[in-house]
């Protein structure tokens, strides 16, 4: 039918809804700011510099790419049990930690449920509750962006479903305390924290999830091994919620190349974790470096980032500046944050670019 309008059957809460604000690819940002793309310092997607292990790249070559991946993921939830002591029957991978949000909403969220988002945070989680028909409440974090337990108890009512907790919370690097998860624990809602920054923090909740039925614990492998691009994360939870997760997911979601590279990843963890250590290394070296240039904030971090904040409207001047020079970081369209950037830790030379052309551009201002 030539005239079928499309529109008459979309899901009306569906029509208006704006498409995730995701980072562009380096081919795109080489035709944007006319830069080869070797020439560019991409440091908008908290992407690790150093790359995939040798091991997952080499584990990539003659790959049974013309049979389906095993449904169950046994070898994956295997290696992660190994990796992070927890059963097999408290795991459940996906195609990132994206995957997992997804099946979160189409499990436990209806139509008008409510969901609590503590912002600024992880924009995925409003982004799946507009998609699910949710009704998002907006928890605001406090004056230095750790989490504000009274603002949350205001917004916990009847239809509250669920609450998203990012620690360390990107884009500003908190850490949230092990009181607060065990407090909202104690609440009838399920508690999804998000730790897709854990090996640069060491910090996790991930030990309750045994007892706990309401606690679902995210993790990825894009930031600390470098597999970005091969989107794969996974969930750690209460064996009663894997059950259900890993009953709805699709049959072959974590395809033998993203398997290959984890399984590769988790034999080759020490050489990772030095990549990481060197991150850190350079994240809180950066870090006390943009603190000695007036009107910047830089807020201490537990990610592979640095949240910038700017007195005036310097924030569009360096990132004009930064652009300018093909390096690119993460701004946001947020009243809060609109003074703001992120950016990603790169090599120790393409830090110390950075930082050249941010003191570069603030003191012309």
């Amino acid at each position: 039918m030539k005239n079928f309008n499309i529109n008459k059957i979309i899901r009306p809460h569906l029509l208006s809804l704006k498409t995730y604000d995701a980072v562009n690819p380096p081919d795109l940002l080489s035709k944007k700011s006319g830069i080869p793309e070797n020439d560019l310092i991409k440091l908008n997607g908290n992407e690790n510099p150093y790359g995939a292990s040798p091991k997952a790249i080499a584990a990539l070559k003659n790959l049974p790419m013309h049979l389906y991946p095993d449904p169950d993921q046994i070898k994956i939830r295997n290696a992660i049990s190994k990796y992070t002591g927890l059963p097999i029957d408290n795991i459940v991978a996906g195609a990132g930690a994206d995957e997992i949000i997804d099946l979160i909403f189409r499990i436990f969220i209806s139509p008008g449920d409510s969901i609590l988002d503590c912002s600024p945070t992880f924009g995925m989680y409003s982004f799946c509750a507009k998609i699910a028909g949710a009704d998002v409440k907006f928890a605001e974090r406090d004056s230095k962006y750790d989490l504000d337990i009274n603002e949350i108890e205001k917004n916990i009512n009847k239809k509250t479903k669920l609450i998203f907790i990012t620690s360390p919370n990107n884009p500003t690097g908190n850490l949230v305390s092990y009181e607060h998860i065990k407090y909202l624990l104690k609440k009838e809602i399920l508690v999804v924290v998000d730790e897709a920054y854990f090996e640069f923090s060491k910090s996790s909740v991930q030990n309750l999830v045994l007892d706990h039925p309401n606690l679902i614990v995210l993790r990825t492998m894009s930031k600390w091994a470098g597999l970005a691009g091969l989107r794969i994360g996974y969930g750690l939870m209460h064996s009663s919620a894997t059950k259900y997760l890993m009953e709805i997911k699709p049959p072959y979601n974590i395809n033998v190349a993203a398997e290959a590279a984890l399984l590769a990843s988790f034999e080759d963890v020490s050489l990772l974790q030095k990549n990481v250590d060197m991150i850190i290394e350079n994240r809180d070296w950066m870090n006390i470096e943009l603190n000695k240039i007036n009107n910047l904030t830089a807020y201490p971090s537990f990610g592979n980032y640095i949240l910038c904040e700017f007195t005036k409207n310097y924030s569009k001047t360096v990132y004009g500046e930064l652009e300018e020079n093909g390096i690119f970081v993460r701004k946001f369209n947020t009243e809060r944050l609109k003074n703001s950037f992120r950016i990603s830790i790169g090599t120790e030379v393409q830090n110390k670019k950075v930082l050249q052309i941010i003191q570069k551009a603030m003191n012309h201002e």
